[in-house]
């Protein structure tokens, strides 16, 4: 069996809003030490206050995934804060809507570079030091888009996050004799900043109001509601723990049973 929690290490990147701000924070009531990874250092800083609040340990991180030196620096920093790391959450992620018949190359490369080119080598990057350690887990956030094209409008996103399963299942395969555990979560609807702006950029592709888009995604939904951010953070955490010490490389749907596979 894996070992508790407790004092541990963690890095979450896109951590300061929606899914990994509730991240941080539950991985923080389970006693771990958070690195809070953010392109947007200020919301970084208000989440760690958050954590620190409650008695935790925390750092905050400005950095872009993307950006080679950044991933380095933001591994460095935390190594150098905790002197260990234990997990990797990958929640850094973007979103662009349009037609598949206009999507641009550009549109392309700002999509795939964060959510799977990053994405790929954040987990690289944080697998050398786990297998090296010979323990380690990753925690890849997907998305149902990744499993079934839930929609046509976000043609590149739904590519990505298919990416993002693959190569957890790929990586996990190749850590796995080290005892490194990667797994992947694919929320459906969780109710985020980046959920609000996607009803609005589909409610004006649609010439419809926001909250018409909002019901009609929700009617698909077997449970007949979206969720919270912590719905994702409580899988993530029983993802790391030592409850899962058998699960590697699996992709464990957050829909509400949209999506059943």
């Amino acid at each position: 069996m894996e070992a508790p929690l407790i004092g541990q290490a963690a890095l979450v990147t896109g951590g300061g809003q929606g899914i990994g701000r509730a991240i941080g924070l539950r991985l923080a009531a389970e006693q771990m030490h958070i690195a809070v990874v953010d392109r947007d250092g200020e919301c970084a800083e208000a989440v760690a206050a958050e954590i620190r609040a409650i008695g935790g340990q925390a750092l905050a991180i400005t950095a872009d995934v993307t950006a080679v030196p950044d991933r380095e620096r933001m591994f460095a920093a935390t190594l150098a804060a905790f002197g260990r790391l234990d997990v990797l959450v990958n929640n850094a992620g973007i979103l662009r809507t349009g037609d598949p018949l206009a999507v641009t190359e550009e549109h392309w490369d700002v999509v795939m570079d964060v959510n799977a080119r990053a994405t790929y080598f954040c987990c690289q990057h944080a697998l050398r030091h786990m297998i090296a350690q010979r323990s380690g887990r990753v925690v890849n956030i997907a998305s149902a888009a990744g499993k079934s094209a839930t929609t046509i409008h976000h043609p590149i996103y739904n590519i990505s996050k298919a990416a993002v399963i693959a190569m957890t299942r790929t990586l996990a395969h190749a850590a796995a004799p080290a005892g490194v555990r990667i797994n992947a979560v694919c929320p459906g609807m969780i109710d985020t900043p980046m959920q609000d702006a996607v009803d609005t950029a589909f409610a004006e592709l649609r010439g419809v109001l926001p909250a018409a888009i909002r019901a009609e995604r929700v009617a698909r939904i077997p449970l007949g509601h979206s969720a919270s951010p912590a719905a994702v953070a409580e899988v993530v955490v029983f993802l790391i723990g030592p409850g899962a010490y058998y699960m590697t490389g699996q992709a464990i749907n957050v829909t509400g049973g949209m999506i059943m596979y």
